[in-house]
């Protein structure tokens, strides 16, 4: 797959994540820190522009069955799915919460 260029798609939701990640991060420890960890985490979507499947599949049944993915950065899940060329991220948790639970009940709201 290192051959291709995936198009990586953030959702409404995980942009939102993430300007909060940089804003909590600006207020706490300065514009550097929050430059650092939205950096990391842009270095790892890049990563799934050319490696989509690289991220381990979600532990929860299901989940794993609909295509779910995640990556770790720093403290924080990528949640995300590979549809077609596309990599569509939903969703951007801090590891310490109970993210599985979270986004299960998000994803099966809608069934």
């Amino acid at each position: 797959m290192a051959d291709r260029q995936y198009d990586v798609q953030i959702l409404d939701p995980a942009q939102t994540e993430l300007e909060e990640i940089a804003s909590l991060y600006c207020s706490l420890v300065g514009p550097a820190s929050a430059r650092k960890i939205t950096d990391s985490i842009y270095d790892a979507l890049e990563n799934l522009s050319q490696f989509p499947l690289s991220g381990p599949p979600m532990r929860d049944t299901e989940l794993r069955r609909l295509g779910y993915h995640f990556v770790v950065v720093d403290k924080y899940i990528v949640i995300y799915r590979l549809i077609q060329t596309t990599v569509v991220v939903y969703h951007i948790f801090d590891g310490r919460s109970d993210y599985p639970t979270l986004f299960r009940a998000e994803v099966f709201k809608q069934f």
